[in-house]
């Protein structure tokens, strides 16, 4: 029964999965053909003449009805083929590989500092909840959401790189490069969760299973950590996973900051350089990991929360 359901749930996922990703590739692909500004000429210069303008549409499929551009487009995406870079002249798919690895290193950087740092902050605020502490660690955390991702960049830069020198201000290879990237990428997933986790956990704690464990004499930690923690975990691992998300796909700003080579950096160049191949081969890439993330989090839930796999 439990292979059945598991089964289901993976064709479910697969079927959305797909329907997703081809909605993704059609508005995409008819956004980007609607933006004023014509590729070609912007590789080319201004001075170029018609003759080498039409070498190169031809040779890239633009002087082709927009039909016919789509289903190229999606004929290769199926074959693993995103199309060449206009600007870089190279298959995007070797764009991707080359830029994720640093984007996926800057991530699971910030999202353990999240993980580290967060829950067991909302924790602690949960349980002392109305003291010093409690107040303290919720104003930090509100301060965190609102202060600008790009500005908190630049003032670690300031302070640990011009002031006291001891954090490079750029790049990418070691891991005093890695430490303000990482950190400022954070600020946000940290604030989010702590203070996610604190109202989930204050949820729990006044739930009557609670009360009947204090009543049995098990001991505080056992409690909060087995019982309470436990059954506050779904909302965390859901916001948890979006994050996770929306950070792979969208660290643009931060990793323009520090000049970090990741896909933030790429789309950033794609989009000033009208690049469309380029463009939508980051934007399916970040539809798919949004499609999986969602995925791996269905089959999460069945197994921290057993209601939903015997329902």
């Amino acid at each position: 029964m439990r292979n059945l359901f598991l089964r289901q749930l993976l064709l479910r996922q697969l079927l959305q999965g797909a329907l997703v990703l081809l909605n993704v590739t059609i508005v995409v692909f008819v956004l980007l053909r609607v933006v004023p500004g014509d590729p070609v000429r912007l590789l080319l210069g201004m001075e170029a003449t018609d003759d080498a303008i039409r070498a190169v549409q031809q040779q890239y499929g633009f002087d082709q009805p927009l039909y016919v551009q789509y289903t190229r487009f999606l004929g290769g995406m199926l074959h693993g083929d995103l199309g060449r870079s206009i600007r870089y002249r190279r298959p995007v798919r070797e764009l991707l590989l080359e830029s994720f690895p640093a984007t996926l290193e800057l991530t699971a950087m910030a999202v353990g500092i999240g993980l580290v740092l967060a829950v067991p902050a909302g924790v602690y605020a949960a349980v002392h909840r109305g003291r010093a502490a409690d107040r303290a660690l919720m104003s930090a955390t509100l301060v965190g959401q609102a202060v600008p991702i790009f500005w908190f960049g630049i003032m670690l830069i300031t302070l640990f790189s011009v002031k006291l020198g001891w954090l490079p201000t750029s790049g990418r290879g070691s891991l005093a490069q890695l430490v303000m990237p990482s950190a400022t990428l954070s600020v946000y997933v940290v604030a989010l969760l702590a203070r996610l986790t604190r109202s989930n956990m204050l949820d729990v704690l006044g739930e009557h299973y609670v009360r009947t464990a204090r009543a049995k004499g098990l001991r505080e930690i056992v409690i909060v950590h087995k019982h309470a923690l436990m059954s506050a975990a779904l909302p965390i691992v859901t916001v948890l996973g979006l994050q996770v998300g929306a950070l792979l796909s969208g660290a643009v700003v931060t990793e323009a900051v520090f000049n970090w080579p990741g896909i933030g950096t790429l789309t950033f160049h794609a989009i000033q350089q009208r690049d469309y191949p380029v463009v939508q081969g980051v934007v399916l890439a970040s539809a798919a990991l949004f499609v999986v993330l969602n995925g791996a989090l269905d089959f999460a839930y069945c197994y921290l929360d057993p209601r939903i796999r015997l329902g």
